[in-house]
């Protein structure tokens, strides 16, 4: 399947975009971010947790590493990798039971820990185009990553594709 490229030109529709991500994610999916600092990761997840439904303030977990979020219409797994050193200690702070639990697992600065990571999952790039504008690219692999982008690409919103 060919990526899906997106542009977002302000951060609400980052947030919409993710959103829309959110009201399409069911239990067991990963979503693998990266980008460079401010490209818009955490951003993204706020509007993924709006679309599953969670209510509570979305933070990036930079210095704790992983925040539950359990008020949606299923549990959300936000992981920050940045300061994780390797795939295998990544597996130190419990990614193998974030990966197996109940939820939508979100990891920023995913690229850092690939070789833990499953083979089939959504990997999103964020990256600055100018100040306030950003490139989205969804890049699907297995069958229920490859669907996930298809819904997606149906829906309507702000952000355009390039």
């Amino acid at each position: 399947m060919m990526p899906l490229e997106l542009t977002s030109h302000t951060a609400e529709q980052t947030r919409a975009l993710g959103a829309r991500l959110g009201r399409l994610a069911r239990a067991g999916d990963l979503f693998c971010l990266e980008g460079d600092l401010g490209a818009g990761k955490t951003c993204f997840t706020q509007g993924l947790g709006h679309g599953l439904g969670i209510t509570e303030a979305i933070h990036s977990p930079t210095f704790i590493l992983a925040n539950e979020h359990r008020g949606g219409r299923v549990p959300l797994f936000h992981l920050d990798v940045y300061r994780v050193n390797s795939a295998t200690e990544a597996w130190g702070i419990g990614l193998d039971d974030y990966l197996n639990d109940d939820g939508v697992c979100v990891i920023e600065w995913a690229e850092k820990i690939r070789a833990a990571l499953p083979r089939e999952s959504l990997w999103i790039t964020l990256r600055h185009r100018d100040e306030n504008t950003r490139g989205i690219t969804f890049h699907a692999t297995g069958a229920r990553y490859e669907q996930l982008v298809r819904e997606f690409a149906l829906g309507g919103d702000d952000a355009s594709r390039d």
